[in-house]
């Protein structure tokens, strides 16, 4: 039986399938034991799972079928269907599907064949860890404010300068580094993208940095990299339209995963609501905690129907769907905030105690109202595009 929630019209059958599958292999995998909050904590745990998802094929979905991948084309919904039951299982086995293809993103699209034959199937089969680096200590949601320097150099560019806040830093084996190539334009139009293994001389981790939901994240320098010119991804001073194209296939994804997050919160608050004595009865008993619970599952499903809405949209309408994708990155992350937040709230004090459920989803939702575009972002995106649409209608 696939999850109920994927017969709605946005998916085919393909989608039930795919649902169906990976939920019954997940009841089959351990979820991570991190051994402390240190920076370090994940990296074992990360790379384990990337074998993991390689070995069953699931990482397939992150690339496309003429370098290993399961489909022509990386698609939306199945990105989706997969990191909604990826989240509810164990946010680090989003974290490392996720990261697959976002930080190979750049080498699909703007990659030449070489090496795209050199590292996609590795990604694919969980043999090659990925990190996308274009944030830098001051250029976050002001992406294209970034100050890291590509320069010609003998036989290729010379790369200098610091990225932070690296998902998979200290554990990748290459790195898509966004860099500035051409000082004379301002803002993004003087960026290129750049493909640098990790072994690269002058690539070294300068901070690992610890969070409260643990994954591998760190501050990677760049000190005289010189990478050839067959790394250049894309065309020259493209590299920030690149980083958006790639981020625009992934945000949607974001969504699924916060909807993940949110499926599993209301699934535990259910359970305890219907076990847990109180007042001769049950806490599910009481008219209070049934009206939390129907906040919940409504918040729940229109965090789905966002999300899907949106993937669906991307995957059979040609063109951009920035509002779309932002609405369901932004709908989504804030509606499963407020669910889990709830969750925790019927939980009483032991949902507080570090190591339940609910203790965990309440760490791990909160990055995602940040990373891929912070909530603020997705609100001036959403009423841009609002704009643009009312501009457009009222030329015809």
């Amino acid at each position: 039986m696939h999850p109920a929630h994927l017969a709605w019209p946005f998916l085919d059958d393909a989608h039930r399938a795919l649902g169906s599958s990976v939920t019954a292999w997940l009841a089959d995998q351990p979820a991570s034991a991190l051994a402390g909050p240190e920076a370090t904590a994940a990296d074992d745990a990360c790379r384990d799972w990337v074998r993991r998802l390689g070995e069953a094929g699931w990482l397939r979905h992150c690339v496309p079928a003429a370098w290993g991948g399961a489909r022509d084309t990386v698609e939306s919904r199945s990105l989706c269907v997969l990191r909604e039951s990826l989240a509810a299982h164990d946010a680090l086995a989003d974290f490392a599907f996720a990261m697959q293809g976002l930080g190979s993103g750049a080498i699909t699209l703007g990659g030449d064949d070489a090496l795209r034959a050199h590292w996609l199937p590795r990604v694919a089969r969980g043999e090659a860890i990925a990190a996308f680096a274009l944030s830098e200590p001051g250029a976050g949601s002001d992406a294209a404010a970034l100050q890291t320097t590509a320069i010609r150099a003998p036989g290729g560019w010379r790369l200098d300068g610091a990225k932070t806040w690296i998902s998979n830093g200290g554990i990748a084996d290459f790195y898509c580094v966004f860099a500035r190539s051409d000082p004379s334009v301002a803002g993004a139009k003087g960026i290129s993208a750049f493909l640098v293994p990790t072994d690269t001389p002058g690539l070294s981790i300068g901070e690992r940095i610890g969070v409260m939901s643990p994954h591998p994240l760190a501050t990677v320098l760049l000190n005289g990299c010189v990478v050839p010119d067959e790394h250049l991804l894309g065309a020259e001073r493209e590299g920030f339209a690149l980083a958006m194209r790639t981020l625009d296939i992934f945000r949607v994804s974001v969504a699924a995963a916060a909807t993940g997050f949110a499926r599993r919160a209301l699934h535990e608050a259910t359970r305890h609501a219907a076990d847990r004595a109180m007042f001769g009865a049950t806490l599910g008993a009481q008219p209070l905690a049934q009206a939390i619970l129907g906040d919940m599952a409504t918040g729940v499903d229109a965090a789905a129907l966002l999300t899907y809405r949106a993937a669906w949209q991307r995957d059979t309408q040609p063109g951009r769907n920035t509002g779309a994708a932002a609405m369901a990155k932004l709908g989504a992350t804030e509606l499963a905030q407020e669910v889990i937040d709830q969750a925790l709230q019927l939980h009483g004090a032991r949902g507080v105690r570090v190591g339940e459920v609910v203790e965990r989803l309440y760490r791990d939702i909160r990055a995602l109202r940040i990373y891929e575009g912070a909530t603020e972002v997705q609100r001036m995106l959403v009423g841009r595009e609002l704009l643009k649409s009312h501009a457009a209608k009222g030329t015809t």
